[in-house]
Order: C-alpha cells, then structure tokens, then sequence
C-alpha cells in the first residue's frame, strides 16, 4: 500500500485528525525528497551575521520547483538561527548546503513565520540536520484541520519529484505564545507574535544589534501584498507596532529585501487602509461587490508588482472582512 492510500484508508477510519498523527515529523528521523533541487539558491549577504535567500518572482509551480519564498540565517558564535525554510524538503536541503558554504556551525533553531507550506515544508530537512523548530502555538489549530493533508497530497503531485511520499508535515518542537528574546552566540533575537495577520501564527524576528527584520509575509517589498483570508485590522496593528522599531533591512516573505523599511512598511499599511475605506464604505452603502470594484479608483496601486494576480481577490476577501466586521459591531 502507497503511503497515500494508508493516509486515505487512516483519514476514513480514524478520522483527519487522528490520522494526521502518522504523518506529523516527530524530533528527528525526516527525509527529504529524493530528487535534489537544481533552481539557483544565490546567497545574499546583508550584515556580517545575516543572509538570506530570494525566492523567484511568481506563483509556486514546477518550472521554480516550488521556489518562490524567500528564507534567511544568522551566523552566531554558537551557532545558526534559521528563518522559514522554503517551499519544498528538496529546498531545506538546498538551503542547508548553503549555509554550510559560510559555517561549520551547527544549525540550532529554526523559526517559521508561519504554516504556509511555501514557507515550511523545507525545515524536514533542517530538522534531519538536528535543528529544533520554532512556531507560534496556533500552529496547533492549523495542525488540527484537514488541510496539512490535502495540501500535502496537492504538493506531491504539483511539485513532484521535490515533494514525494517521504514529504512529511513537521510539527514544532517549541510553540510559542507570545513576544519572546533570546541570546546566542552573542546575538540577541527579538521574536514578535505578530498574528492573528497575514496568519493566525505569524512571526516576525528582530536580529538586534544587526538591523535586520525578517517579517515573513507581514510586509510586501514594493510590490501588492496578498491578502487572502488575513485580519488586516489586527495586520495594521501589527504594522503600527514594527514601525518603531526602525530596522535597517527587511527581509520579506516574497520579493526583494526592503532596504527602505519604513517606505515599504507604509506601501503595505496605506495598501490595506485603503482596501478597508473602499470595501467598508461599499458594504455600508450596500453596494454589491462587483460593482463596488469597477468604482474603485486603483490607480495608486495598479502599476505595482502582484496587481493583477492579487487584488481582486484582496478586495474581495476585505469585502467580506468588513461584513464580518460590521455584523459584528467592531466598526
């Protein structure tokens, strides 16, 4: 029997939940792919500590092999702090043999920003190479659901032979609650629950002392962010907060680095301020969502990158948002 067909046979038996149990990674022992990636991992150096890689530009599909994330690490002096891993185990391995090009030093923690799996499902392999996994605690409530399965079973066949049957969900091995710091190595980490956002679980890391945000998919690089089912009123939050904090770099969940944080952390508020005053005002005038879309004067945002791709569906997903919201009487 394929490892498919006991997932299947396990799901109509025990249930999703249940059955889900078998494929979660416990501490060690993950596989990765068998086929290695061949897509060009270039690294980038931002601070003597910190690098990172960049996703190609685009939708997840075979021709990138899943490539589209971005990931980055901090070298210390005891050890490698790993953000997000990429998109497939095949990447993790990649990614792990370019952190092996600048140190020797063991890879210590891994931090997901969250349990999207163009961000994840390459800590298989880091977590084989002996790092813990670090994630917020409403992982759990993804890890719950039925969707870690079907969206395997969906990566296996869009993204094979880079996703297979060894492909496995790894659960963290730490889950955190909230804000949280640590040192290692001489380095201080500062770790911002930034969630319920772009995700329920998002995380953002700030590398003191380098500068350097690492911001998942809180923050889009000149170019659309994408929405999808995100409370953008926690993510505006969320925004208010970081933009104290005044980083040098940004490292994105897509795209480029941001070397201009506090213009890029703006494109993204005013992105969703606006998304929130036009669907908001349509909702409360009852104007049905089609016709309050051809209204919408874009203009500000439709020469940007992932405009064409995202922002119907960003202003649909808002439409409903604001629904919700005010059925709910948050507005």
């Amino acid at each position: 029997m394929t490892v498919d067909a006991l997932r299947r046979a396990l799901s109509a038996t025990l249930g999703p939940v249940v059955a889900l149990a078998f494929f979660v990674l416990p501490a060690a022992g993950a596989l990765h792919a068998s086929e290695p990636a061949t897509v060009d991992l270039r690294l980038q150096q931002l601070t003597g500590r910190v690098w990172w890689v960049e996703g190609q530009q685009g939708v997840i599909s075979h021709e990138n092999q899943g490539f589209n994330s971005n990931a980055g690490f901090v070298v210390t002096d005891d050890g490698v702090v790993v953000f997000d891993a990429l998109g497939t185990p095949a990447l993790g391995a990649a990614l792990l043999e370019r952190i092996r090009s600048v140190t020797d030093e063991p890879v210590r923690r891994v931090i997901v920003s969250h349990y999207h799996s163009d961000h994840f499902y390459g800590v298989q392999a880091l977590k084989a190479a002996g790092a813990e996994v670090w994630a917020h605690a409403r992982v759990r409530d993804y890890l719950a659901t039925d969707a870690p399965l079907e969206r395997l079973a969906e990566r296996r066949q869009s993204l094979a032979p880079w996703v297979t049957d060894e492909a496995r969900i790894v659960a963290p091995d730490v889950y955190l609650d909230g804000d949280t710091r640590f040192r290692l190595g001489g380095v201080g980490f500062r770790i911002h629950a930034a969630g319920p956002a772009h995700t329920p679980e998002d995380l953002m890391m700030l590398v003191e002392g380098e500068g350097v945000l690492f911001a998942g998919d809180l923050i889009f690089a000149g170019r659309v962010p994408y929405v999808g089912d995100a409370d953008s009123r926690a993510w505006l939050a969320a925004l208010e907060a970081l933009a104290g904090s005044r980083p040098r770099f940004v490292v994105t969940g897509h795209g480029p680095a941001s070397r201009d944080a506090t213009a890029d952390i703006a494109l993204t508020r005013d992105y969703l301020l606006y998304l929130r005053e036009q669907m908001g005002a349509a909702v409360d005038d009852f104007v049905p969502f089609d016709e309050a879309y051809a209204a919408t004067d874009w203009s500000r945002f439709e020469q940007l990158p992932a405009f064409d791709e995202a922002n119907r569906r960003n202003a649909y997903n808002t439409y409903l948002l604001m629904e919700n919201e005010s059925l709910a009487g948050r507005r």
